[in-house]
């Protein structure tokens, strides 16, 4: 479903460990707006995937947009942050938080 690259994996494992979270029991949460966040609780309409050890909940309605995408994390120069590299947006904003399909 989503892929999680490694420089992405440490990149959240550091931020959980930072926020209180325990790596590999809580959960990242992705929504429609590229909305990500620790999180470690579970509803009904949420959908569990998990990739190179990083469990990622998504609601139910935002699987079809973000089928095949990657989770990356770059410190570069350029910015540092997570990127969503999602091969189903046709258009993104100028900072990469939102896409069209």
């Amino acid at each position: 479903m989503i892929k999680v690259s490694d420089q992405a994996k440490e990149k959240a494992i550091q931020l959980m460990t930072e926020d209180g979270f325990k790596p590999f029991e809580d959960y990242i949460r992705a929504g429609l707006e590229y909305m990500l966040k620790f999180d470690n609780q579970k509803t009904d309409s949420d959908q569990v995937f998990e990739d190179n050890g990083i469990k990622i909940i998504i609601d139910k309605k935002s699987i079809l947009y973000l089928a095949g995408t990657i989770l990356e994390y770059s410190g570069g120069l350029n910015g540092k942050g997570f990127i969503f590299n999602n091969p189903n947006a046709n258009r993104t904003c100028g900072c990469g938080e939102s896409f069209s399909l």
